[in-house]
């Protein structure tokens, strides 16, 4: 491949299709190569958070994502209206203890039931609409970085190749290749558990209770989905991570961990993961970033792994292509690490807290219990909601102590196909300008990539294109400042 691009993203998962999709919509011509051949059809998360969900309805995804929550209710027949009910209401949980219900969810507070293989198939269309180019059977071999650019070598069927790029970003999962062969240092917590999902039939399934069973083995989770469960084991980490899961291992393991008296006949699917937590010491080395599990890495509880790697992507994509395109400099991207590691870092605590909270010594049952108890007051319901699904991230921009600058570094929410996302499907910032004679707008017009709209209730607000309010309130020296620190001088004729 002779002609260079400005960015390679290795890995066609959902967030190096967002990543992709970010860049394409900012202008930068982007190549994605994947070492499977096919997507993939791995047992995955069944739902993505609502930050993560917001991030697709910003880039015109979200007629297609509503429609994909539909099919999956409907899919589940006379039940699924029930669980959709249920759905709609729930906050989720914590280490399994359920957060008390609200009577209705707002859509832009609520997890999205559509699984990792419906994202990855909205984000692929919305990719191939773009006209990004995605090649599939490429396993990276290597890479070389020099003042500018990085040369990527990899092999397909068809042989070797290599493209020259000015930036090489890594979303290549939890095993990232790009992470270890970049040299990241990746530190954090090891592994104590083993944890399985896996589609099976057993000989038996009546001894087996549905719902959650505790032992002090492990924990067994039968259902709600056919044929679904999920297994902690306690006795410790996986000892060989890479070796497939047999029947047999699943079949020994569920016989131990919960009592019953059953048989495997058959699995369709089954993988294996543990609870290490790591996050790397930066999301960026020279010309080389990563993204999602390539980044951080966490045990599935709470089912936040796949919304975090999409804001991920969000927040990386439109400055990553500012500066492809010149817009800014390359240590405009420092800003990546500075607002996305602590979120990280974050979700990283509440797993390792969950785990904690879900074994069944007697100092961690006494422990359970009394947080079981905590959780019946909603203020700390609202908090343990808010961190599990993201709503409590909120980036430090410097922002004033009053109540309107409060607001900076927090998400603006656009709800259900409200206006404010439609503005922003191009990849543009928007300036909400509820200012006297529309001098806020005039502020804005030096500067490229902002949409100005007015209306008719305050305060007036700055929006990144990846949602995060910049600036708020009157104070036009405020937005002036947001203004240069975010965006770019309208180039003149």
């Amino acid at each position: 491949m002779n002609n260079p691009v400005d960015v390679v993203v290795v890995g066609a998962g959902p967030v190096g299709l967002l990543l992709a999709i970010e860049l394409g919509v900012g202008g930068a011509d982007v190549l994605v190569l994947d070492r499977l051949a096919a997507p993939s059809t791995a047992i995955k998360g069944s739902s993505v958070g609502p930050l993560g969900a917001e991030a697709l309805r910003r880039r015109n995804m979200g007629p297609a994502l509503a429609e994909a929550e539909d099919r999956a209710f409907a899919a589940r027949g006379p039940a699924g209206a029930s669980m959709r009910t249920q759905a709609l209401r729930s906050r989720g949980h914590f280490a399994a203890l359920p957060l008390p219900a609200e009577p209705a969810r707002e859509i832009e507070r609520r997890m999205i039931w559509v699984d990792q293989q419906g994202i990855e198939a909205i984000l692929s269309a919305r990719a191939a609409a773009l006209g990004v180019e995605v090649r599939r059977g490429c396993e990276v071999t290597g890479f070389e970085q020099g003042d500018a650019g990085v040369t990527v070598r990899w092999t397909s069927p068809e042989g070797a190749d290599s493209v020259t790029c000015a930036w090489l970003a890594g979303c290549d999962g939890g095993r990232s290749v790009v992470r270890k062969m970049a040299g990241f240092d990746f530190p954090g917590a090891p592994a104590s558990v083993t944890m399985y999902q896996a589609l099976l039939d057993l000989d038996h399934p009546e001894r087996l209770p549905r719902g959650a069973t505790r032992t002090q083995a492990g924990v067994v989770m039968n259902g709600p989905r056919p044929r679904w469960l999920a297994m902690h084991d306690y006795s410790g980490p996986p000892a060989d991570r890479e070796a497939p899961v047999t029947r047999e291992e699943i079949e020994a393991v569920l016989r131990r961990i919960s009592g019953a008296d059953v048989r495997v006949t058959a699995i369709d699917q089954a993988n294996r993961f543990s609870d290490s937590a790591r996050v790397v010491d930066s999301y960026r080395r020279d010309r080389v970033l990563l993204a999602g599990d390539a980044a951080h890495i966490h045990s599935p509880l709470g089912g936040q792994g796949l919304s975090l790697g999409l804001v991920d992507a969000a927040n990386l994509g439109w400055k990553l292509a500012a500066v492809a395109r010149g817009d800014k400099p390359e240590n405009w991207l420092d800003s990546y690490t500075a607002e996305r590691r602590p979120v990280a870092q974050a979700v990283l605590a509440n797993t390792l807290a969950q785990i904690a909270l879900s074994r069944q010594d007697p100092q961690s049952l006494a422990l359970r219990e009394m947080f079981a108890r905590l959780l019946g007051f909603e203020a700390v319901a609202e908090h343990i909601a808010g961190l599990t699904s993201g709503l409590a991230t909120r980036y430090d921009l410097g922002s004033a102590r009053d109540e309107v600058g409060r607001l900076i570094g927090d998400r603006a929410i656009g709800g259900d196909g409200t206006s404010l996302f439609a503005a922003m499907g191009d990849g543009e910032g928007v300036l909400l300008d509820a200012s006297s004679g529309g001098t806020a707008s005039e502020w804005a017009a030096g500067f490229a990539g902002v949409r100005c709209v007015r209306v008719n209730e305050g305060p007036s607000m700055l929006i990144r294109p990846d949602g995060c309010i910049a600036w708020a309130g009157e104070d036009a020296p405020g937005l002036a400042d947001a203004l240069e620190r975010w965006f770019a001088p309208r180039r003149r004729a």
